[in-house]
């Protein structure tokens, strides 16, 4: 497991699974998922990747264990039409225009 410190964020790819067929019938469950985490200010942003290979979503405020959790709730990790890969970011820079967005996280970089 890895250490958090206070500006861990986390990239998580959701690469289609043996039950992609299975999309449809999980997709609006899938989208509440999404908006919850993003309404809970832990995702703060989700699309597509390319060539239809499944999703990803960049998160914060949060711990590993918590994301963890999170989405194992995800309908679509749950019926195995994704399968969820957590990547660990701590970054040391910081665009301006990012500073709104990541609210009391941007404290823990350094002034541009």
């Amino acid at each position: 497991m890895p250490e958090a410190s206070s500006n861990t964020m986390y990239i998580v790819f959701l690469r289609f699974g043996p039950h992609r067929a299975q999309a449809p019938q999980w997709m609006e469950a899938h989208n509440q998922w999404i908006q919850r985490g993003i309404d809970e200010g832990v995702f703060l942003l989700a699309g597509s990747l390319e060539r239809a290979q499944g999703g990803a979503l960049l998160a914060a405020h949060t711990t590993w264990e918590a994301l963890q959790a999170r989405i194992q709730e995800d309908p679509f990790v749950r019926h195995g039409v994704v399968e969820a890969e957590i990547h660990v970011i701590s970054p040391s820079r910081l665009a301006p225009q990012l500073a709104d967005v990541l609210g009391p996280l941007r404290a823990s970089f350094p002034a541009a």
